[in-house]
């Protein structure tokens, strides 16, 4: 039973270091929290599910539409919104983030309501793969776990051993000293907002068939991600993967051994506690200004 409930924990967790590393990526490059990271990813969730049904596309072809329309959706929210805010602070992009949240999940109730939906992948939840006395490993685990591992691993090389992620990390460091040594800072974090909702994006595809395709279907994966980034350090890109895991972990045996009702609660004591003892997470440095 417990190596059951560890598998299903890493499964899990799997999705929520998705959506932490989609924050993480955003936050490293401009530190801005983007809370419309979830709805992002469900709208872009929809058009997959429109391209499966209504367009008559495989899989394949419709999730590569998929995230072009993700990245572009990231693109949108960096130029059109970010970009040109008027005195900016860091509660205005917040408060912008949020706005443009809402108005993406109002987009998704006019068009498809509030109707529960089915997306259909190429990996079955009822397909068991491997099975023995104490373990059943479905198709759907298996993939979402080989899946989010290899994401998590492109966006590490992307980030630490490429030109864009050198790139990403000076104008996170610096904005101007990037700007006087020809980085385009601006482009920069257009791409990097579009990266992140790529990511977000492979996470609400994947957890689509484990819960329902509807407009609120990334309001608890965002929270939960939210929650992995800060216990491992939102600019620890490797610290918010490994916060992913652990809050899976945790959450699910906190959920069988003690309380099922209060499951959902863990996440927002990992906030509470994290934030009290560490602000900075477990993987990340504080810096405290002296002068």
């Amino acid at each position: 039973m417990l190596t059951q409930l560890i598998i299903s924990s890493l499964v899990i967790g799997s999705i929520y270091s998705l959506m932490a590393l989609a924050m993480s990526i955003t936050y490293k490059a401009s530190e801005i929290p983007n809370f419309a990271q979830g709805e992002m990813a469900m709208i872009s969730t929809f058009v997959t599910f429109v391209l499966l049904n209504s367009g008559g596309l495989s899989f394949y072809p419709a999730i590569l539409i998929t995230i072009l329309f993700s990245f572009c959706l990231g693109l949108l929210l960096e130029f059109i919104f970010l970009r040109r805010a008027k005195d900016p602070t860091p509660l205005s992009f917040i408060v912008i983030t949020i706005g443009f949240q809402l108005m993406l999940y109002g987009i998704a109730g006019w068009k498809w309501g509030s109707d529960q939906r089915q997306i259909n992948l190429p990996f079955s939840e009822s397909k068991v793969i491997f099975q023995n006395d104490s373990v059943a490993i479905t198709e759907l685990n298996l993939a979402t776990l080989v899946i989010a591992v290899a994401v998590l691993f492109l966006i590490f090389l992307l980030v630490q051993k490429t030109k864009l992620g050198l790139a990403m990390k000076a104008c996170q460091q610096n904005v101007n000293a990037s700007r006087m040594n020809g980085i385009p800072s601006d482009k920069i974090l257009a791409i990097s907002f579009g990266i992140s909702s790529v990511v977000g994006t492979i996470a609400g595809v994947l957890v689509a068939p484990i819960i329902t395709l509807d407009p609120s279907m990334m309001w608890d994966p965002l929270l939960k991600g939210f929650a992995a980034a800060v216990l491992g350090g939102m600019k620890s890109l490797y610290g918010v993967v490994i916060g992913g895991f652990l809050l899976g972990i945790i959450e699910n045996l906190f959920g069988f051994y003690i309380s099922i009702e209060f499951k959902s609660v863990v996440a927002f004591a990992i906030i509470v506690l994290v934030l009290y003892f560490k602000p900075s997470g477990l993987f990340d440095k504080h810096y405290v200004r002296k002068v």
